[in-house]
């Protein structure tokens, strides 16, 4: 067997040893140095050491556990709640205002936390208890929150794209840029899809009832809207927009992002030591498994070159029907499909690193396709029987919501994704575009 031939197997031994239920970092490195070592020998590890201190010492990376800090310390000072609450009754009178709610509330929590779980969850014992009890049809709440969390995997500043951005070495800025109009353009479909299901079967989705909308006045609301939605917004616009205009790199922009959101929290009287602890731990656990992935990743990648997987990957490409476009094609549909198994880092540092040579050999926009990868990603989280964000949402739901509820809820949603995967790769230009024009 050839060496090529044995990288082949040792991808397969790693799906083996996750499916029985092996730790995803214990798997790779695992795979990585017993076949690495029986294929090539021990000297093709002696780049490791250089490999892992250039993970550990990349500056871009140390954006990863400042943005998550900002986001969780958002969630964990129950600021996220209040704002949910505000934007909801500035919808009126209107039937699906709650969702139409949701759906925005979505947009802020993915640019403050980019994480999945952490927003589904929020929203999930946020709303689900007082939709249903408004009369929200359960499919309809369901799909609307499973939808609005999900929006946090491309929606800037996503860790996806952070991560995504140091395996293809596209910049930060530019994948930041690249992935703002296709995630305004998804949130943008769901608002008129739930907009037209409000207007047509306004009983799926009631408006608030008359007496809870007194007890909020024009004033309070005014209030309410300047002081716990406002402030938010400016923080992520002004993090955004400074990464994306180059004023800061993504690593400045993170850190100012992370002390204002404890200057917002402290502000609105919601610090304290257990707010401030709960978020500190959180982000050590997120982050430490990232990276933990991430260096667990370099004795794999080592192996897999080392045995000439990247020969045998060329040789694959060359034989599907369609080219480039064809092995695009591939490359969706099997992230779609480990979307349902494994988690978006382990996608990531598995996958991306086999197929991007190829797609840099042929040419093809590494930003664009970065986004693509984040947007099916996301598509994944969203689709039954196995998406993420389905079993997120299971585990806070009360006991009068079904798994059936939230599978039917979610099929419009999946529909969207469908259609804004397609847009993006009839018109690349929603991608890349914006990164041109600002000189990126």
């Amino acid at each position: 067997m050839g060496a090529e031939y044995l990288a082949l197997v040792m991808v397969g031994a790693l799906f083996v040893l996750l499916l029985v239920g092996i730790p995803v970092p214990f798997a790779l490195t695992a795979a990585g140095l017993v076949f690495g070592v029986t294929g090539a020998g021990e000297s093709l590890f002696n780049l490791l050491p250089l490999r892992i201190y250039g993970v550990v010492t990349n500056y871009t990376l140390l954006a990863i556990p400042l943005f998550v800090f900002m986001g969780v310390m958002l969630e964990k000072s129950r600021l996220a709640e209040r704002m949910l609450e505000v934007i909801g009754h500035l919808s009126g009178s209107r039937p699906g205002g709650m969702a139409l709610a949701i759906i925005v509330f979505g947009v802020v929590m993915g640019a403050s936390t980019g994480i999945v779980a952490a927003t589904v969850v929020t929203v999930g014992l946020i709303s689900l208890p007082t939709l249903l009890a408004r009369g929200y049809d359960k499919g309809i709440t369901c799909g609307t929150i499973c939808a609005s969390g999900t929006l946090g995997q491309i929606i800037p500043p996503s860790l996806v794209l952070i991560i995504l951005s140091d395996i293809s070495g596209v910049s930060v800025g530019t994948l930041f840029a690249g992935a703002l109009i296709p995630s305004l353009m998804l949130a943008g479909l769901y608002l008129v899809y739930l907009t037209v299901v409000a207007v047509r079967q306004p009983e799926r989705m009631p408006p608030i009832d008359a007496d809870e909308r007194a007890g909020m006045s024009a004033s309070r609301l005014a209030i309410d809207l300047a002081k716990v939605v406002l402030p938010p917004v400016a923080l992520i616009i002004l993090v955004l927009g400074s990464i994306i205009g180059g004023v800061a790199a993504p690593t400045e922009a993170a850190s100012m992002g992370a002390l204002g959101a404890i200057v917002l929290v402290l502000c609105s009287g919601r610090l304290s030591y257990r707010v401030m602890r709960e978020t500190v731990l959180s982000t050590f656990k997120i982050t430490g498994m990232t990276l933990f992935v991430l260096i667990a990743a370099q004795v794999f990648s080592l192996a897999f070159r080392g045995l000439g997987g990247d020969v045998l990957v060329d040789r694959l490409f060359a034989l599907l029907p369609g080219g480039v476009w064809g092995g695009i094609a591939f490359m969706g549909l099997l992230i779609f499909v480990l979307g349902f198994f494994l988690d978006w880092i382990e996608i990531s540092y598995i996958v991306l690193p086999l197929f991007l040579p190829y797609f840099t050999q042929s040419g093809v926009n590494l930003a664009w396709l970065c986004i693509l990868v984040a947007m099916i990603l996301q598509t994944s989280f969203l689709t039954p029987p196995f998406g993420w964000s389905l079993f997120y949402l299971r585990g806070v739901a009360p006991p009068e919501i079904s798994t059936p509820d939230i599978y039917r809820g979610v099929l419009p949603f999946i529909g969207i994704q469908i259609l804004a995967v397609i847009a993006l790769c009839l018109c690349p230009a929603l991608a890349v575009w914006l990164p041109h024009a600002i000189g990126w």
